[in-house]
């Protein structure tokens, strides 16, 4: 295995102290010297064995026995060690099969001590990765702080231990910590968990866990024998309480007039605080004493005289067990990086009679938190972009992350050709999910349109869905949601400016002043963008030195020719504004008499709408953006946006238009909103992306309901022949809405017109004339014909 070093120093970073030189036995990536919190009762560790003197024996004699029995105590400590080593180089070998090498990272205050050297040296004995931060000795709260929190997001550190001093180890420190990353098991939550009983998520503290470990080797069981705690007011003493009582064990804690007493009962003493110690005599035969106290170090001597460094093992056992919690941290990061079971809870709905409004149906429910819908459908914290309270962005990250799983089945939901006020399909769809996942338990996604401004300020309204199956909020839904038409709208206008611009340029400058615009010296040189020399390439010319350039290709370069009556790309607003349908441009004294007819268009019908809808990720969306054709030169070539160089931009603009955005149904089930409507002149489907990640989340036996707009002979069609064929993915069955109302129209029904109230035919349940002998042929010849059992479909 490769061992690498990389140091970086934070500001105000002390030298390394020619004593303690960096350590190179593990692997250390990301040397940024700063510490974790260690108690000083952690700092180092001895085990006495207490022993009556019996008359008759001379003191060299006891002291001999006593050494002999210290020297098997220390190699049953070394066994020990040896064991827990083995055991988390294995889990190591079994992280690494995946791709996996786990990270402990250091926080420390000053130079490296004994202490931090016996952790590095156990980290590289395991193969642990290591980064280690120091900071000034003399650093402030606030400086550890950025530090931990920068840990914290970093997915490649899977442990952080704070090696510093008690005083920097306030509760705000602790507090910034996540959980999952504390290995020392200092946090509130953890301390907690164990508290509880719970720690298959937390950690222990290593110290505890090594006190526990030498105990459990004790040569008699201390099952339902008693042990006092000498100076445990600390979390060490609460965890080490604990772990006793759980092992039925009697824990005394010290007071100062009773220590003798309880002492004397006792069948081993821990000693927590530093410089503690109980005097021989009150010690039972056979009673063990472990002491964690920062005063004992290895080759001190204890009051008999008797080396201690033989046998004080306690110090790189915790260590070990600290490593093993990183190791444990890292394989349950990966556990929690495949799929993920669902625990959705449903919210209750209160049906009134009348039914109230949409509007006020959606603001009588109150939805769950965005973090609370997104742990209950399996999404991690860190591919969650919240929007407030009720909406966030999904990153793409997630396709990564669940490659390997299934897809669930995917259902499509269209409708016949719909009226002028909407037929419901939305509605369906919505309801459709609701039922799966609120009242059958089944795991199912929504995936629908983001409604256009024109709608929503125009008779038809939004596609919220309606009544008691919509998404909530509505107005949220219905207005800006997290902004990417927005995003659509801005791309669009700045190909249009940039297409005037140039048109403007290339009329009124020489070939030697549209270069120095294209390609300015900055500090005196000159130099080809990537999208520059891309262009370049595209005419034939290998040349990338600026300067080498010859007149004739500096020509070709700058002029693209654009043909003022052939730009076929329009400007657009999402409103429906009818006054911006045929526009004159150019009118301004500065642009010369550069005078040209053209349009708006509604924003969803931008060309960018249609491929944020089909694209797979950002560098497809990169490439498409750039293919876009925007007209013709004057010699009848095509022109794109990447021959004018705004390509790059777009995908900026873009970057977070192309998350889906997650939201929730007024029974609290989940939905993704992304891409626009308009089967007519776009699309008129929900995303490709929307439907892929949604197809993951619910599993191999959930359902993703998605919608195409518009009606059979348009949005359908586009699903199937565009989308399908785009996303490679293929609907398990069709959903047809075909709602009474419409049949009646389409089957002769009086006409609807904006603004005016509805025929009676359109509003009494039984219809009159041909609409009403349509409807009846409709009902009982082609719908026996066509029946089927939804319930045998999800089966």
């Amino acid at each position: 295995m490769m061992r690498l070093s990389t140091l970086r120093h934070a500001s105000r970073c002390l030298p390394s102290s020619s004593a303690h030189p960096p350590y190179s036995g593990g692997r250390v990536i990301g040397f940024g010297r700063r510490c974790l919190p260690v108690d000083d009762s952690a700092r180092s560790w001895l085990v006495q064995r207490a022993t009556s003197s019996k008359s008759g024996r001379s003191s060299e004699a006891v002291l001999n026995s006593e050494r002999r029995k210290r020297k098997n105590y220390g190699l049953g400590q070394e066994n020990i060690l040896r064991e827990i080593v083995q055991k988390t180089k294995e889990e190591m070998v079994i992280l690494q099969r995946d791709q996996l090498s786990p990270m402990l990272a250091i926080i420390q205050a000053g130079e490296d001590d004994s202490l931090l050297e016996m952790n590095k040296k156990m980290a590289g004995k395991i193969g642990l990765n290591i980064t280690q931060i120091c900071l000034p000795r003399e650093c402030t709260e606030d400086e550890i702080i950025e530090e931990v929190l920068r840990l914290n997001e970093d997915p490649r550190v899977h442990g952080v231990y704070l090696h510093l001093p008690p005083a920097s180890l306030t509760s705000r420190v602790l507090d910034s910590l996540k959980p999952n990353k504390d290995v020392d098991g200092a946090t509130d939550l953890n301390i907690g968990r164990l508290v509880r009983g719970d720690e298959t998520q937390g950690f222990v503290p290593p110290v505890a866990r090594a006190v526990m470990e030498l105990l459990a080797r004790h040569d008699a069981p201390l099952e339902g024998k008693t042990v006092v705690l000498v100076g445990g007011e600390g979390a060490l003493g609460v965890a080490l309480q604990c772990l006793m009582q759980r092992g039925n064990m009697l824990v005394l804690n010290s007071t100062s007039g009773r220590l003798q007493k309880q002492v004397v009962q006792a069948d081993a003493v821990v000693l927590l605080g530093p410089h503690m110690d109980v005097p021989p005599s009150w010690l039972r035969p056979g009673a063990a004493v472990i002491h964690c106290s920062p005063a004992l170090t290895a080759g001190t001597t204890d009051g008999d005289g008797l080396e201690s460094s033989s046998w004080s093992e306690v110090g790189p056992l915790s260590a070990a067990l600290r490593m093993q919690n990183v190791v444990r941290s890292g394989r349950r990061w990966l556990q929690e990086q495949q799929y993920r079971p669902w625990r959705l809870r449903s919210l209750k709905l209160q049906p009134l009679s009348p039914v109230p409004s949409d509007i006020e149906i959606s603001r009588a429910q109150t939805p769950k938190p965005m973090g609370q819908l997104a742990e209950e459908v399996g999404l991690l914290p860190s591919e969650l972009e919240a929007y407030g309270s009720t909406k966030a962005k999904v990153r793409l990250s997630l396709l990564d992350r669940l490659q390997g799983q299934p897809d669930g089945k995917y259902v499509l939901v269209a409708g016949i050709t719909p009226t002028p006020l909407g037929e419901g399909k939305s509605t369906v769809t919505i309801g459709l999910v609701q039922a799966l996942s609120a009242h059958l338990k089944l795991n199912s996604f929504a995936c629908l349109r983001q409604p256009s401004q024109g709608p929503t300020f125009g008779v038809k309204g939004g596609a919220a869905g309606g009544g008691y199956a919509q998404v909530i909020p509505m107005e949220e839904f219905n207005l800006h949601l997290t902004g990417d038409i927005h995003a659509i709208t801005a791309a669009n206008n700045l190909v249009a400016a940039a297409i005037d611009a140039r048109i403007l340029h290339e009329a009124t400058q020489s070939d030697k002043a549209l270069y120095n615009r294209l390609v300015p010296p900055v500090n005196g040189v000159r130099r080809f963008s990537p999208i520059q020399i891309a262009r370049l390439r595209r005419l034939g010319i290998s040349e990338t030195n600026p300067s080498s350039l010859t007149p004739q290709e500096v020509s070709s370069f700058v002029r693209l020719d654009l043909d003022p009556s052939k730009v076929t790309w329009q400007r657009v607003v999402d409103t429906n504004d009818r006054f911006l349908r045929q526009i004159t441009v150019g009118q301004a004294s500065t642009e010369k008499g550069h005078v040209r007819q053209t349009q708006f268009d509604i924003a969803v019908a931008s060309e960018i709408m249609a491929i944020l809808a089909l694209t797979d990720g950002l560098g497809d969306m990169r490439r498409r953006l750039g293919c876009m054709v925007v007209g013709s030169s004057r010699s009848g070539q095509p022109i794109t946006t990447e021959d004018l160089g705004v390509s790059g931009a777009l995908a900026v603009l873009m970057k977070d238009a192309i998350k889906p955005t997650l939201m929730q149904t007024l029974e609290g089930t989940p939905v993704f909103v992304h891409a626009g409507p308009f089967a007519n002149i776009a699309h008129g489907n929900s995303s490709v992306l929307a439907d892929k990640l949604a197809l993951k989340l619910v599993g191999q036996d959930g359902y993703v309901v998605t919608e195409a707009g518009f009606g059979a002979d348009i949005g359908m069609e586009k699903f199937f022949n565009i989308k399908c064929r785009a996303s490679k993915l293929q609907p398990n069955v069709v959903v047809l809405v075909a709602t009474v109302r419409a049949l009646k129209m389409h089957g002769g029904g009086p006409n609807v017109s904006a603004g005016s109230p509805l025929p009676r035919e359109y509003t009494d349940e039984v219809g009159t004339g041909l609409g009403a002998h349509f409807l009846n042929l409709f009902l009982n010849l082609k719908c026996r014909k066509l029946s089927f059992s939804i319930t045998k479909i999800l089966k």
